[in-house]
């Protein structure tokens, strides 16, 4: 900004003046020597009359000058001010008086685990993990240190297969088949759940999920061994609470640089669920063997029947203006011994050890900022699940079986602690539902 001197200006104007005074005076002296009359010679009077012209005009420059610097000056202390008022605004508060330092960075908030925009780059006072549309299981960002999350949800299934696979509740197919030679199964899932997440420390999460399950099959199949080409539609339904789920995940790092957030994470589901082993098979007395029966069950269970125990590792990664993010998965499912299904009348059918195939897993995808509110999500998951092991050895119909999906999300900010969440899945391969559909509403306290 350019500085204006109007003491240097005054100065120049009052040494003009000084000059042009002595100029005129000498003039005059001059003239009065040469004649002690009072006529003067022509020449004279012309050169003093010029010079008076010219005093006049050096006159009016002066006054101009002196205006200009004066505007001038009124303009510096304008700007100046401004300035001082800019300095007063951007200069951070001043602590109290007698406040120690330890005490003004304690009571500064923790700005490690907020959650961002997608898109939006993190403050410079610290990384923060991005926040995305969620497509998983696993949420890609943690909960704040105290801070609860009640989120209920809902979730369609719609599946169809001329074959029955080792999909959700059914893990050992060719034990609740038996003796019937299916064509062609539709199934419909509806899964309403809560689920509770907190903030114990800004790097450690915990979180509960209670599902209630209702289930829908239609086989169209046809019994061997009946002489009968006719087939037929066996409808069946079963509906309850589904398999209690318990978690907990743990930031592992602070994302500086160039490195991802990585998140560890253990979860645990139990069997609370109906048992595929307690719901009656319509069967007389054995489905081994029997052909007086459809070997299919007379209710749906809506539990798998084994515990199980999860570990994983998620990663996120912010690139301006999108996030990667995806996880790796492995589950380990517990077997059980000395197991038996119920059939019709109450009689129950030896069946013995059952393993089911462990499971790993991977998913990754991106996420995008549409605006300050909506974001989208694109992203692909696979499932690899072993095979099913009967009294130690594999069961005879037993695969390793793919499940792959597409999965693309929408996530809107209805306020500060409220958020639809919309996922719609597409199957990718044989085994995998056709269709799913999740909606989510997470509650911020």
């Amino acid at each position: 900004m350019e500085k204006i001197h109007p003491r240097r200006t005054l100065t120049f104007l009052a040494c003009s003046s000084m000059i042009m005074s002595g100029a005129v005076a000498q003039a005059q002296s001059g003239a009065g020597a040469r004649t002690p009359s009072t006529a003067k010679p022509p020449s004279t009077t012309k050169r003093i009359e010029t010079l008076q012209q010219q005093l006049q005009e050096q006159g009016r420059q002066i006054d101009s000058l002196r205006q200009q610097a004066q505007e001038q000056e009124a303009r510096y202390r304008e700007l100046q001010e401004r300035l001082q008022t800019q300095e007063a605004r951007s200069a951070p508060p001043r602590p109290p008086e007698g406040a120690a330092p330890a005490a003004t960075a304690e009571a500064a908030p923790d700005i490690g685990t907020r959650p961002v925009r997608v898109g939006v780059a993190p403050s410079a006072e610290g990384p923060a993990m991005p926040e995305v549309a969620p497509l998983f299981d696993q949420p890609g960002i943690l909960t704040p240190r105290g801070k609860f999350v009640f989120e209920p949800s809902l979730q369609y299934a719609y599946s169809s297969n001329n074959r029955v696979a080792l999909v959700g509740y059914t893990v050992i197919p060719a034990l609740l088949i038996g003796l019937v030679d299916v064509r062609e199964v539709k199934r419909n899932t509806l899964t309403a759940a809560v689920t509770g997440r907190w903030g114990v420390t800004n790097r450690l999460e915990l979180e509960a999920k209670v599902p209630y399950v209702y289930r829908s099959d239609s086989t169209i199949s046809r019994e061997i061994f009946t002489g009968s080409a006719n087939e037929r539609v066996f409808d069946t339904r079963g509906n309850a609470l589904g398999d209690v789920e318990l978690a907990a995940r743990y930031q592992l790092n602070e994302g500086k640089g160039n490195w991802p957030y990585m998140i560890g994470s253990m979860r645990f589901k139990t069997r609370t669920g109906k048992d595929p082993f307690e719901v009656a098979t319509d069967c007389v007395t054995r489905c081994i063997g029997n052909t007086t029966g459809t070997g299919l069950p007379l209710d749906l269970p809506t539990g798998s029947g084994f515990y199980s125990l999860q570990a994983g590792l998620t990663w996120l990664l912010p690139s301006d203006p999108a996030v990667f993010f995806g996880s790796f998965t492995y589950t380990w499912n517990y077997g059980r011994d000395n197991l038996s299904r119920l059939v019709l009348n109450g009689e129950r059918e030896f069946i013995g050890e059952v393993k089911p195939g462990n499971i790993f897993g991977m998913n990754f995808g991106m996420g995008l900022a549409l605006n300050e509110r909506s974001s989208f999500s694109v992203g692909f998951e696979l499932n690899s699940i072993g095979k099913t092991r009967q009294n130690g050895l594999p069961v005879v119909t037993s695969v390793r079986t793919q499940l792959g999906s597409l999965l693309l999300g929408y996530a809107y900010r209805i306020n500060d602690k409220t958020s639809l969440n919309v996922t719609v899945g597409a199957g990718l391969t044989r085994d995998t539902p056709d269709l799913t559909l999740t909606v989510r509403v997470p509650i911020s306290f």
